[in-house]
């Protein structure tokens, strides 16, 4: 048994109300950690629910309490982690690098899960600094930007066995789910829907930052007569939504570090017709779980042709590559690595030196 903290962002609760990817990970992961008979504890939102022991600095989410200063929190929360560090085997953290500057000061060991985009250009020189730092990618393809990186490990995401049922897809309609952005491709999703006369359903937000996007490249779309648009949704309403669908439509323009909608289709037995880029080789295996594909016609031909693909192998590839279970055992393999090898090498105050 090993004693884990697990490090959460604070913007959203664990698991998050509505919508929030890394904060649903760190609620799946960390329960299944319990359940495997690991002591955890989760540093998290005070309206977070775990069965894992909870300790937080705000009583709420940060987005939903309307936090001005949305950075004092999660340096609080770092402040409460270093008091107590010595209370664990390991710190996984969940906060971007953040904590990197403090940890060279701090005996027990750490890893960090990145879960964002790193195609950023002020990270290099971050990254190199903090080449010491171990870092863990939810994909291979995540890793590309930053070569210099500590890297440990990949591990893919996972979902509970139960959270999803198993669906026939006999509903007339495809599905697009997750955000209305430039690098989600909505607007592919559409056209591809159409190109095929099939009925598409959208499930989408959308951020502040992508409102001017939303109302000049897709509210017009959404007014076609093969549009249903059905805003945001939450887990209740996902699951039959998926499970209905002939198949979920993924025609992203951008390096997807991994993409949960791709294995909670598989999850309700639903193919994926994805376009090439980012993790979506990794998850989605052509011609057994879904087609990846380049452009809109090929997706449109690809979606004619998705009865080809036998439902029941996309759920038996979610529960054998894709659960809870299969990513906190891969998650415990680097922490036993972690832990049980030589002991840490940590910084002094004066930078020159070390212990």
């Amino acid at each position: 048994m090993l004693k884990i903290a697990q490090i959460a962002p604070l913007i959203e609760s664990v698991p998050p109300k509505l919508y929030g990817g890394t904060e649903r990970v760190v609620a799946y992961l960390t329960n299944a950690l319990v359940k495997l008979g690991h002591d955890v504890t989760l540093f998290a939102s005070g309206d977070s629910i775990t069965k894992a022991k909870l300790v937080s600095v705000t009583p709420t989410a940060l987005r939903l309490s309307n936090s001005v200063d949305q950075v004092a929190g999660h340096i609080l929360q770092i402040q409460e982690v270093m008091d107590r560090a010595h209370e664990f085997d390991l710190l996984h953290f969940h906060t971007d690098y953040l904590h990197f500057p403090v940890m060279r000061f701090c005996d027990t060991r750490s890893l960090t899960t990145l879960h964002g985009r790193l195609d950023i250009p002020e990270l290099k020189p971050l990254y190199k600094k903090f080449n010491d730092a171990p870092v863990i990618s939810i994909s291979n393809a995540q890793r590309r930007p930053l070569p210099m990186a500590n890297w440990v490990g990949t591990v893919y995401h996972g979902l509970p066995l139960d959270l999803y049922n198993f669906g026939k897809g006999e509903g007339d309609y495809v599905v697009f789910l997750g955000r209305f952005s430039p690098e989600k491709r909505a607007d592919r999703a559409i056209e591809i829907a159409r190109k095929a006369n099939m009925k598409i359903k959208i499930a989408a937000k959308v951020d502040k930052a992508d409102q001017s996007y939303f109302e000049k490249e897709i509210r017009h779309l959404l007014d076609q007569p093969h549009v249903e648009y059905l805003q945001e949704i939450g887990e209740e309403e996902k699951g039959p939504l998926l499970a209905n669908a002939k198949a979920l439509l993924f025609p992203i323009d951008w390096p997807e570090p991994f993409g949960m909608v791709l294995i909670e289709a598989m999850a309700c037995g639903t193919p994926v017709i994805a376009y090439n880029h980012g993790s979506v080789p990794e998850v989605i295996e052509h011609g057994k779980t879904g087609f990846i594909v380049n452009d809109i016609d090929k997706a449109a031909e690809a979606l004619k042709n998705i009865h080809l693909i036998s439902r029941s192998a996309c759920r038996e590839t979610f529960e054998k590559r894709f659960s809870d279970l299969v990513m906190a055992e891969n998650y415990v393999r680097l922490y036993e690595k972690m832990v049980f090898k030589q002991p840490k090498l940590t910084y002094s105050l004066t930078p020159a030196y070390r212990k």
